[in-house]
């Protein structure tokens, strides 16, 4: 049972959260519209787009996002995630051993994330966890 005593069939809260996601993902859309220098604003977008399997639009707007704060750790870790999601796994790389340089440090978080799943096979994602662990702790 929910809160209030009603059960929810799972397919109709599914169906529910969706709608509620499509609608931020609007709301985010119109905001940028009207403020297109709305960092946060683009960012909750296009964690929206990818939470929605909109991987490309989500891609697009990690692109800029890198674009306009060249020197994040976590946008360029959000941009290899996107690449990840959508096939480009070279570039991936690349934006990880960016986000590395930028000053990332989350290992667990890297190493479970299941954005980067297309990348885990690959001889280079071991040589990378590796290399997380010798840069340690950020600050």
């Amino acid at each position: 049972m929910d809160a209030g005593g009603w059960e929810i069939d799972p397919a109709l809260r599914a169906r529910l959260e969706r709608a509620g996601t499509e609608f931020l993902a609007g709301f985010f859309e119109t905001e940028l519209l009207q403020k297109p220098d709305n960092l946060a604003a683009l960012a909750e977008l296009g964690h929206l787009y990818t939470h929605l399997g909109r991987v490309s639009e989500g891609l697009r707007v990690d692109r800029e996002l890198a674009r306009r704060l060249p020197g994040d750790p976590t946008v360029r870790y959000n941009l290899a995630c996107s690449l990840a999601l959508c096939g480009e796994i070279d570039p991936a790389f690349a934006e990880l051993d960016c986000a590395l340089e930028c000053g990332y440090r989350d290992a667990e978080h890297l190493a479970l994330d299941a954005d980067l799943s297309a990348l885990r096979g690959d001889p280079r994602f071991e040589a990378l966890l590796q290399r997380l662990a010798e840069l340690g702790p950020g600050t």
